[in-house]
């Protein structure tokens, strides 16, 4: 039998009722989010409104509790302490101490002022060399740091000078006063190293250059220390025999003596190195009063300035 053309087929009412449904309820709910609607929910949360955490009343931030700082660490005390001296010493002296920790300074009132290094000065030759030869990639000889060695425990002036000429001379105490950031310092006139002048206050800030690593390079940093803890003989003097006996090897030093007959004075400087400071003494005096007395008031002054053991 052949089919009929154009026939439609009868929509259901059940249909049409389930369609009409849908339409009414995609309706009632626009209408309970259009804001103004009776429909309106009141159960959103709005922007700004704090949902259920709302007790009707203005919040007042003033009102909220303080939170309570943690405690800052504290630092333990340095062993000196900051103090004029009034001590029974001929000519002139002057001191600083340097917190490591905290970068701050103390010392005397004219801690700024200068006086000749002498072999004080040969702590900083040996760091450039070596700090400058890591520079270059090179590893200096056994035999160079066997010299380097006895620049520092023995103060040889031979071995200084040829390091200093192998590092350029004055060109390297420019460089120690641009990278330790010294603030009172000059190079000798004569572009001698024994003429440098240094004030307490940048030796304590030459210290702390070598302590950090600026001056060696952190490949030689621990071994230029050691050897200065090992410092021996007429150089082992000043800051560190003030401190008990089996504190004094953990202290890195190195002093210059020198007697300028042109000035008629001793120059005997003192720098040492500790865990949580550094420190520069200087003293300068008549001339014929020999070596030993300006050694031992650099002991003297930092004996003075320990603090209380009880």
């Amino acid at each position: 039998m052949a089919g009929r053309r154009g026939e439609r087929k009868e929509t259901s009412p059940l249909k049409l009722i389930a369609v009409a449904a849908i339409l009414i309820g995609m309706v009632l709910v626009s209408l309970r989010l259009l804001p103004g609607s009776p429909f309106e929910s009141t159960a959103a949360a709005r922007w700004g409104d704090a949902g259920d955490r709302s007790t009707g009343t203005p919040t007042d931030r003033r009102s909220r509790p303080t939170p309570t700082p943690s405690p800052s660490e504290t630092l333990e005390p340095l062993p000196f302490e900051a103090k004029d001296l009034d001590l029974d010493i001929e000519g002139w002296y002057a001191w600083s101490v340097l917190d490591r920790r905290t970068g701050d300074i103390i010392g005397s009132d004219n801690m700024d002022e200068t006086s000749t290094t002498a072999s004080l000065i040969k702590s900083w030759i040996v760091a450039d060399y070596l700090r400058r030869a890591d520079e270059k990639d090179q590893t200096p000889s056994d035999a160079k740091l066997a010299d380097a060695t006895k620049i520092i425990r023995d103060s040889d002036n031979t071995r200084a000078q040829q390091f200093y000429n192998a590092i350029g001379g004055s060109a390297s105490i420019k460089r120690l006063i641009s990278m330790c950031e010294l603030t009172d310092s000059s190079v000798a006139s004569d572009g001698g190293w024994s003429r440098t002048k240094l004030s307490p206050r940048d030796t304590a800030r030459l210290g702390n250059c070598i302590a950090d690593g600026r001056a060696t390079g952190p490949k030689w940093t621990k071994w230029l220390l050691n050897e200065m803890r090992l410092v021996r003989g007429a150089g082992d003097f000043g800051i560190r025999k003030a401190f008990p006996s089996a504190e004094r090897k953990t202290i890195a030093i190195k002093n210059g003596w020198i007697d300028r007959t042109k000035e008629q004075e001793m120059h005997i400087n003192c720098l040492a190195i500790g865990d949580t400071w550094t420190m520069g003494v200087m003293v300068r005096y008549p001339i014929d009063m020999g070596y030993d007395y300006g050694m031992k008031n650099c002991q003297k002054i930092t004996a003075a300035l320990l603090r209380d053991a009880t």
